[in-house]
């Protein structure tokens, strides 16, 4: 049954939609410069991009609350970053969660000898041995290093169950398997296992090792989104993942070093659940902002 909130929180979704389809180029602040005798057309176009972007965060941050109401309500997310983003982005995404009703149930972080891709035959060796120890059912032992680490790591801390479960056996044995190799570093060995996985990326990383790790959450979590800066999906790690094709059941977002970037990151997790896939932000090939 679609209710009265889901119709208001879809027409917002849409003004934000539309807010930051100003940035690109349209709307009513593109002419927001003209007339002035003392720019030149390139330092009067800067400014009236300027003027588009703040318009669109002004918006995002004005309306996140009414978009993210109880929406993650009972939800965790696990919160796992690579390349290092910024402290400040990772605490805006932790206070959306929050905000939408969620709780960040631990962060993660994948690190350098992880992502950079220079430990393939550690991470293909110790996947094998980890498959075999855990052996629920939830790995695929044939399948490759990275997409079998990323099932090792969805085991370890994403789960496919609404409310979570606690961390068993198996997680904390392929979470102490990843810690003491030196491919994943956590804020709390005991967290449970959380339905969402927020990946945030920071500088470049190899896009082929993410783009496993990512597909091989998506068969474990309930939800998986994968968030990256403009940068990124211009002409780095997210553009390269996109271009790839992001695999199926992942919502990519970009731009998620502004607060209109944020509060998409934060409504791609309230549709990731639904098993939906898209790329979306700025650079997103499926539009702006995911509608709920």
């Amino acid at each position: 049954m679609i209710t009265y909130r889901h119709h208001v929180v879809s027409l917002v979704a849409v003004f934000l939609a539309l807010a930051v389809g100003v940035v690109l180029g349209g709307g009513p602040l593109a002419d927001a410069d003209e007339g002035s005798d003392d720019q030149t057309p390139a330092a009067s176009a800067d400014a009236a991009q300027d003027a588009r972007g703040e318009y669109a965060d002004v918006f995002a941050a004005a309306s996140a609350s009414r978009l993210l109401e109880d929406g993650l309500e009972g939800r965790s997310v696990a919160l796992v970053s690579a390349g290092g983003p910024d402290d400040e982005v990772l605490g805006a995404l932790t206070a959306h969660v929050e905000e939408a009703g969620g709780e960040v149930a631990a962060r993660y972080e994948l690190l350098d000898r992880l992502v950079g891709g220079s430990s393939t035959s550690l991470v293909d060796t110790l996947g094998q041995r980890l498959a075999e120890e855990v052996d629920d059912g939830a790995i695929d032992p044939d399948a490759p290093a990275y997409d079998r680490l990323g099932q090792l790591l969805g085991l370890a801390l994403a789960t496919s169950a609404p409310d979570g479960t606690p961390a068993g056996g198996n997680a904390r044995t392929v979470r102490q398997g990843l810690v003491g190799a030196d491919l994943l570093a956590t804020s709390d060995a005991e967290a449970s296992r959380a339905p969402l996985v927020l990946l945030v990326l920071g500088e470049d990383t190899d896009p082929d090792v993410l783009t496993g790790l990512a597909s091989g959450l998506a068969t474990v979590a309930g939800g998986t989104v994968l968030a990256g800066g403009s940068d990124s999906a211009q002409d780095g790690t997210l553009a390269a993942v996109r271009e790839a094709g992001t695999p199926g059941g992942v919502v990519s977002v970009d731009g998620v070093e502004t607060p209109a970037g944020q509060v998409t990151a934060a409504l791609a997790l309230l549709v990731a659940g639904s098993g939906a896939g898209g790329d979306y932000g700025p650079d997103g090939a499926d539009g702006a902002v995911p509608l709920t």
